[in-house]
């Protein structure tokens, strides 16, 4: 198969389509575009959309400008598409310049992202209905079908404003929960003088935040830590909290456990009785920098990576148990151990890092795997954002992303 001529395909697709950089000014339109909306291609790329489409003077009602404004600043911002509800925006005659034509018109706006995962266009589809509202109504511009325009469009504003303000709530929402998480989630300054990074990245859409958790604590005796990754089913301010309560009781749990295994035990007992607890996960590992071992135990978690010096990989799953509230009467979990040499590098992370729709867990352990063998000499910061770079979508995951790395 020959290589696919992206500009004709662009320029043949039926419908009016223009493309945006974020700035909003057209880089490109396809012949419907210029045909349907009566500017040719010079007269539009290069130039700010609301310069060649401004709002009609003469109509104080119009909003076309502010509408469409916003819906592509929040595409922009999002990276979200956006389906406008229907607008009356009026164009000019550009071979009689004051005759303004009406128009009523259905735009979708949709992000293109490049290769750094950013929105870099706005991709801008409009469905003309002018002669469908116009015909709705009755042979000619009669008053049925001025009723009809007028009636459609209240009903467009109404539904316009309706989703504005769904969407400033759900804004709101995400902020406070963004606020919450980052307010109850740990400092790495708490392991001291040890080497690692941790990142926290939230799921796209308004909702989607929260559920994920990491924890790092200076363990009592030694010179050894804890670190911990974990998961709570669902989204949003409800989602936050039950993870502040689950991270704070195995960090206290940690502090004073023999082991990973007597931590979780005692956390599944405190999940137990935690409303939004139930098939919550979570691994805990014990790193012994004087002895170089690591003792670990996972309640239903996908498992910790260990990259040894020499970059052999060993997924850490010789423990793994149920969820935390699995069981009515909770049991002793199971632990095990590893040891490892100076330079090794542990990852530990949420499902959002590696699962996705329709795909084998295993494919997404391969590529962590991979990464992290790929970048094995870079600092653990560099590794952290190498590996999300490389293992999250360019438009960002669907499910909420914890990373701790720990240069062993």
């Amino acid at each position: 198969m020959g290589e696919v001529d992206y500009e004709a395909v662009f320029q043949a697709l039926p419908g009016m389509v223009a493309l945006l950089d974020t700035d909003l000014v057209y880089v490109d339109a396809n012949e419907d575009f210029q045909r349907l909306s009566g500017r040719s291609r010079e007269q539009l790329v290069g130039h700010y959309i609301f310069e060649v489409f401004p709002d009609n003077p003469n109509n104080p009602a119009a909003t076309g400008t502010r509408n469409v404004r916003a819906s592509m600043r929040r595409v922009a911002a999002t990276g979200e598409r956006d389906a406008m509800a229907l607008q009356r925006y009026d164009v000019e005659d550009t071979g009689n310049p004051g005759h303004w034509e009406e128009r009523f018109w259905s735009p979708i706006n949709a992000p293109v992202t490049g290769p750094d995962g950013k929105v870099a266009f706005v991709l801008h589809r409009v469905e003309e209905v002018t002669e469908l509202i116009r015909v709705r109504g009755g042979a000619g511009h009669d008053s049925r079908a001025h009723i009809l325009e007028a009636e459609l469009y209240t009903r467009a504003r109404e539904l316009q404003e309706l989703n504005e303000r769904l969407r400033l709530a759900h804004a709101r929402e995400r902020e406070v929960a963004l606020a919450l998480q980052e307010a109850m989630l740990p400092a790495s300054r708490q392991v001291g003088d040890h080497r690692t990074a941790v990142r926290y990245r939230p799921a796209v859409g308004a909702l989607n935040v929260c559920g994920d958790w990491y924890d790092l604590v200076d363990l009592v005796g030694g010179n050894r830590i804890g670190v911990s990754v974990g998961d709570v089913v669902g989204h949003g301010l409800r989602a936050a909290g039950v993870m502040g309560q689950l991270r704070s009781a195995l960090s206290a749990s940690s502090r004073v456990a023999a082991g990973p295994a007597q931590a979780l035990d005692v956390l599944g007992r405190y999940a137990h009785v935690v409303d939004g607890a139930e098939s919550a996960t979570a691994v805990t590992t014990f790193i012994d920098f004087d002895a170089r071992t690591i003792t670990y135990s996972s309640a239903g978690h996908p498992p910790p990576v260990l990259v040894h010096a020499d970059g052999r990989v060993e997924f850490l799953d010789q423990a793994t148990d149920t969820p935390l509230d699995a069981r009515p009467d909770p049991m002793r979990r199971p632990q095990a151990a590893t040891a490892y040499e100076e330079g090794a590098t542990l990852a530990l992370y949420t499902d959002g890092l590696v699962e996705r729709r329709r795909e084998d867990i295993d494919v997404g352990l391969g590529r962590l795997a991979h990464a992290l063998v790929e970048h094995l000499t870079a600092t653990p910061e560099e590794l952290a954002d190498a590996v999300l770079l490389q293992l999250l979508p360019p438009g960002g995951a669907t499910d909420d992303t914890a990373l701790v790395i720990v240069r062993l």
